[in-house]
């Protein structure tokens, strides 16, 4: 029995010493393992960065060696080149934002931290913004076919670019890949800087030749460009004449709008559109013993036709087709060639009358009316009305192919 009792003493004697040892140095064993607890979250986190660090130089070393070789090709295509190499560095940042390591969180930095070595090494030029820029570019033009320098990129049939970067950021603005075709497209063929791009873009160029055509016209402005085939092919409406300076609220007479027009001629004539050549304002000739001016003649090279243009400050009045008439047979008779075309009359006018003009004319007049404003155009209403006659389009094609 004294044993047993012994043995409880001591038995509690060692609870109480166990109890006292902790509630002595509990506090420095909270430290530790609050301090081991942080090493190990910081080793994790140290070897997270040192992989990420390593993706950063290695996306470094490929766009480097993209930059690289492009410079070597530079020499006479800098241009074409330089956005082979954009196209290049997009794909590299793109792949590596795939792989998971330069999502939404590390995103910003891994570009950053590419835009200051590259800065470093190549000087100006690799801004954030201009890397952002690469990778859109690459999202929007890439068709699943990689390319890992510049010159298999350019070797690549299906990757082919024939503008300046900087017709480039203009386009990758367009969110409609129809209307991004079509300006791009126009761009190679008619050699637009890109001044020209931004302010036919601005006048909302592709919407107004669409509503000018027939419906199922429109799907070949974002396959082949404007095409100029015949002579209802160079007429738009409205004609936008933003730059002549005029204010729409202001007054002026036909002679103002007319001498403005010539002054801004090179803009005019890119506004009318493919293949015009200015050749003479108030052309005179005379008839019956009378005198007769045309406001503006104009020859379109790819019709091979004479284009004779009246300008209308007022609304357009079946004395004005009656006019134009006559001056379009008049030059069909005694002006134009032989293997020359018809003659082309526009009326230019405030104000058109399609169905004064149907009325008036026989159906197979060369003659249009074609209204004109002084301002850039809604091109928010435009596109939903072009949105409008496609769906329209598409809507009587599939009850055609169920009749």
């Amino acid at each position: 029995m004294n044993n047993i009792s012994g043995f409880v003493k001591l038995y509690h004697y060692l609870c109480n010493l166990l109890i006292g040892f902790w509630q002595h140095h509990r506090t420095n064993f909270n430290s530790r393992l609050l301090w081991s607890w942080k090493k190990i979250v910081w080793n994790f986190r140290q070897i997270k960065m040192d992989e990420i660090s390593k993706r950063e130089d290695s996306l470094f070393e490929h766009v480097s060696k993209l930059i690289d070789e492009a410079r070597k090709h530079v020499k006479t295509t800098i241009d074409t080149t330089m956005v082979y190499t954009y196209y290049g560095v997009g794909k590299y940042i793109v792949v590596d934002e795939q792989q998971g390591y330069a999502r939404a969180k590390y995103g910003k930095t891994v570009l950053r931290n590419l835009s200051k070595k590259l800065t470093e090494r190549y000087g100006k030029g690799w801004s954030v913004e201009t890397l952002t820029a690469a990778r859109k570019f690459y999202q929007i033009y890439s068709e699943g076919k990689i390319a890992n320098t510049v010159y298999e990129i350019q070797e690549n049939a299906d990757i082919h670019f024939t503008l300046s970067w900087s017709h480039y950021l203009i386009l990758m603005r367009i969110a409609n890949q129809n209307e991004r075709n079509f300006y791009e497209i126009e761009c190679y063929k008619q050699n637009w800087s890109v001044r020209q791009l931004q302010r036919q873009y601005n006048s909302s160029l592709y919407e107004r030749l669409a509503l000018s055509r027939n419906k199922d016209e429109v799907m070949r402005l974002a396959q082949e460009g404007q095409t100029v085939e015949k002579a209802s092919d160079v007429i738009k409406s409205p004609l936008t004449l933003e730059f002549l300076g005029l204010k729409p609220e202001a007054v002026y007479s036909e002679s103002k709008l007319e001498s403005a027009i010539i002054s801004k001629i090179q803009d005019f004539l890119l506004e009318l559109g493919k293949g015009f050549l200015f050749e003479a304002r108030q052309k005179r000739f005379t008839f019956d013993e009378q005198n007769f001016y045309v406001d503006l003649v104009l020859y379109n090279r790819l019709l091979q036709c004479y284009c004779l243009i009246d300008l209308k400050i007022d609304k357009l009045t079946h004395q004005d087709l009656g006019q134009m008439q006559m001056y379009v047979n008049y030059f069909d008779r005694f002006v134009k060639q032989d293997f020359e075309k018809p003659t082309i009359g526009i009326l230019l006018c405030k104000e058109k009358n399609d169905a004064l003009v149907e009325l008036t004319l026989p159906k197979n007049a060369n003659i249009y009316a074609s209204a004109y404003q002084l301002y850039l155009p809604d091109k928010a209403l435009l596109q939903a009305k072009v949105k409008e006659w496609i769906a329209e389009f598409e809507e009587n094609e599939e009850l055609m192919k169920h009749e």
